[in-house]
C-alpha cells in the first residue's frame, strides 16, 4: 500500500508539471526534445512514474487513470467519494495479497518437493558428505589453517545459487570479500564454516530449514528453497579487527 501512495505522490508532481507546461508549451517539449532543464526534469519524472507503474500487479485502465490524475491536478470534484476511494483500494489490495499468498503457498509446496528430491539424490553424489543436521557439503579445496568457532568473525568469498543455477548473490562479482560474525548468518553457514580450516573452499548444499525456510528472502529466494553456496574461508578475525 505504501508503494501505491508513493506512486500517487509522484504522479501528482508529474501532473502539476504537465499542467504548468500546458500554459506555455515549449517547442522543445512539443517535439520531444530534451534541450532545456524543464524538459529534462519532466522526462526524468516521467521515467520515475513509468518505473513505478511497471511494478504494480494490476493492469490500469489508463483512460480512467488519466481522468483521475487531471481531476486532482485541476482541483475538480471527484467522481468517487472518499469512502469509495478507500473501499476500492482496500478491495484491490486485499485481492492482490490473497493472490500473492496463494502463489507463495503453491511455490512453497513445489520447492519443498524439488528440494527434497535434490538433496536425496545429491547425498550419494561423489565427494558429498552429510552431517547429522542434514547439511550437505563437498570439499573443493582443503586449507591448513584454524577452524572458526561460532563466536569468531570470519572473512569469506562466496557465490550463492538456486537449484536452477540462478546466482542470487556473489562477493566475487562485487570484487570484495565480506567479513561478519559467524553467529549472525543462517544456520547452514554457521555449521558449514565451522567445518572449514582457513584457506578452504567448500560447496554447501543447504536445506531450506537451515536457510530462509518458508518465508524465503527478497524477490529471488522463494519459500522452502534449497541453496547452494561455494564458500572460501579467507581468514578468521576478531570483532575488534572487523570493526576497524
Amino acid at each position: 500500500m505504501k508503494k501505491i501512495v508513493t506512486i500517487a505522490a509522484v504522479l501528482l508532481l508529474a501532473g502539476c508539471n504537465a499542467a504548468d507546461d500546458n500554459k506555455a508549451q515549449a517547442p522543445a517539449a512539443k517535439a520531444g526534445g530534451l534541450d532545456s532543464e524543464n524538459a529534462k526534469f519532466s522526462y526524468a519524472i516521467g521515467l520515475d512514474v513509468g518505473k513505478s507503474l511497471s511494478r504494480i500487479d494490476e493492469k490500469l485502465n489508463m483512460d480512467a487513470f488519466n481522468e483521475g490524475l487531471m481531476t486532482a491536478v485541476n482541483g475538480k470534484e471527484s467522481k468517487l467519494s472518499e469512502q469509495e476511494v478507500v473501499e476500492v483500494k482496500q478491495a484491490v489490495f486485499k485481492r492482490q495479497q490473497e493472490a500473492m499468498a496463494e502463489k507463495q503457498q503453491k511455490l512453497a509446496v513445489e520447492n519443498k518437493a524439488t528440494g527434497g528430491k535434490f538433496l536425496q539424490e545429491n547425498a550419494s553424489a561423489e565427494g558429498v558428505k552429510v552431517t547429522k543436521s542434514g547439511l550437505q557439503y563437498k570439499v573443493l579445496s582443503e586449507g591448513k589453517g584454524k577452524k572458526p568457532t561460532l563466536e569468531d568473525t570470519v572473512k569469506v568469498n562466496y557465490e550463492g545459487k538456486l537449484l536452477d543455477d540462478t546466482v542470487f548473490d556473489s562477493s566475487y562479482k562485487r570484487g570484495q570479500p565480506v567479513t561478519f560474525p559467524l553467529n549472525s548468518v543462517i544456520q547452514g553457514w554457521q555449521e558449514g564454516l565451522q567445518l572449514m580450516p582457513v584457506g578452504s573452499k567448500y560447496r554447501l548444499f543447504i536445506p531450506a530449514e537451515m536457510a530462509y525456510g518458508e518465508r524465503g528472502a527478497g524477490n529471488v529466494i522463494g519459500p522452502n528453497a534449497v541453496l547452494v553456496f561455494d564458500v572460501e574461508l579467507l581468514d578468521i578475525e576478531n570483532a575488534g579487527d572487523a570493526a576497524q
